[in-house]
């Protein structure tokens, strides 16, 4: 082989080595990203928020019985709620409802409608789009101080 074939192969032997070291930090480059993904996902889950239907006819968080909750508008929420059963009144097994009413005009949102049933249950849902004041009520008779069971809800932009 004479030097000019020598040269040739030489040159084709590092042009194929920078190939292959290009391809390897690009795959290592793409499996950063696909790791770094599900930690974002988790970043992005619903907000966790812990309820308690309680006996007395009361909902309650973190031991306040008269709570206010404010959600940024479209957030995901899951709801942790635990009901408790007040008194023999109750539909269909539930001793609880969760309900959200908007407070200018009544309206009711309709994914926002829950039957609690004793023990604990979770939904996941979506906070309405339109800023305001709205009211998580209870939709199910459960005794005398039925009409008191609320929780304030302020939506923000």
């Amino acid at each position: 082989m004479n030097d000019l074939q020598s040269n040739d192969v030489q040159s084709m032997t590092l042009t194929q080595t920078q190939v292959v070291l290009k391809l390897v930090a690009l795959l290592f480059a793409s499996l950063l990203l696909v790791v770094s993904v599900p930690r974002c996902a988790a970043q992005s889950q619903a907000r966790t928020i812990e309820i308690l239907a309680d006996k007395d006819s009361r909902y309650k968080i973190d031991g306040k019985t008269s709570p206010t909750l404010t959600f940024k508008a479209n957030e995901e929420i899951q709801f942790r709620i635990t009901a408790k059963k007040a008194k023999t009144l109750n539909r269909n097994g539930s001793i609880h409802g969760f309900a959200l009413i908007r407070k200018k005009d009544g309206a009711k949102f309709p994914d926002w409608d829950f039957e609690l049933k004793p023990g604990t249950q979770e939904f996941v849902v979506k906070v309405p789009a339109e800023p305001g004041e709205y009211e998580i009520v209870c939709t199910v008779i459960c005794s005398d101080g039925h009409e008191d069971m609320h929780i304030r809800v302020i939506v923000v932009a």
